[in-house]
């Protein structure tokens, strides 16, 4: 993965700042000078961070790295999923999971919140032309590469991989460049029938190449290939 995303390093230089997302705090970490750009959403996946650490000691990029231990992060009296907000179909989904009953106005309010606050993170979140944008998860509950099969244009399989353990891209030269590789990879570079909020469908619609590296939560040393 380092011979496509990153040229190496010897001595990281760290800059930190901080950016938030309609109260969803993240922290910035910039090393050096690089058109690659970094995610970390969900805060209970511990091995995903640990991983994006010991890239950005070797590798230039910038690091979005979001302030919570726990999946789910605090907003408008509720709970949601820092990965199902990047739409508003998404949003709408979210915010009822945990508080199913708004009151009146209080709904489209908050949807309308996210609408105009969603498109100035992206715009700091998204490098610039040409650039990468490269989410880091874990899974733990049982999800594998066989819910996303539905959204893949193409696929390439090693049977000697674990299916909880794969890459989506959202770009065709990325994956055929993936594709020689021993790891699990999946296209998805065509709009869904259903816009779930996820962060790889709003870089689909921005036109920015866009990466998740999935693996099971502990697996550090399979994050870090």
């Amino acid at each position: 993965m380092s011979l496509l995303f990153g040229s190496e390093k010897e001595k990281p230089e760290v800059l930190t700042t901080s950016v938030s997302f309609s109260g969803i705090e993240f922290e910035v970490v910039i090393n050096g000078v690089s058109n690659n750009h970094y995610i970390w959403l969900h805060g209970d996946e511990r091995t995903a961070n640990m991983a994006l650490w010991h890239h950005l000691n070797h590798y230039d990029g910038t690091a979005f790295l979001i302030k919570s231990d726990e999946r789910e992060v605090v907003y408008q009296n509720t709970k949601i999923d820092p990965n199902r907000i990047f739409s508003r179909s998404g949003s709408r989904r979210a915010l009822k999971k945990f508080r199913p009953k708004w009151a009146p106005g209080k709904f489209n309010e908050a949807l309308d919140e996210l609408d105009q606050n969603r498109e100035q993170f992206l715009t700091i979140l998204f490098p610039d032309s040409g650039g990468i944008l490269i989410a880091v998860h874990n899974n733990f509950r049982g999800y594998n590469l066989k819910s996303e099969l539905e959204n893949c244009t193409k696929v390439s399989l090693n049977p000697k991989e674990n299916p909880r353990d794969f890459i989506i891209c959202t770009d065709p030269d990325d994956f055929d460049k993936l594709s020689v590789g021993h790891y699990n990879v999946l296209l998805q570079d065509q709009p869904p029938k259903e816009d779930d909020g996820s962060l790889s469908w709003a870089a689909l619609r921005n036109g920015v190449r866009y990466v998740n590296i999935e693996t099971r939560l502990g697996w550090l040393s399979q994050q870090k290939k």
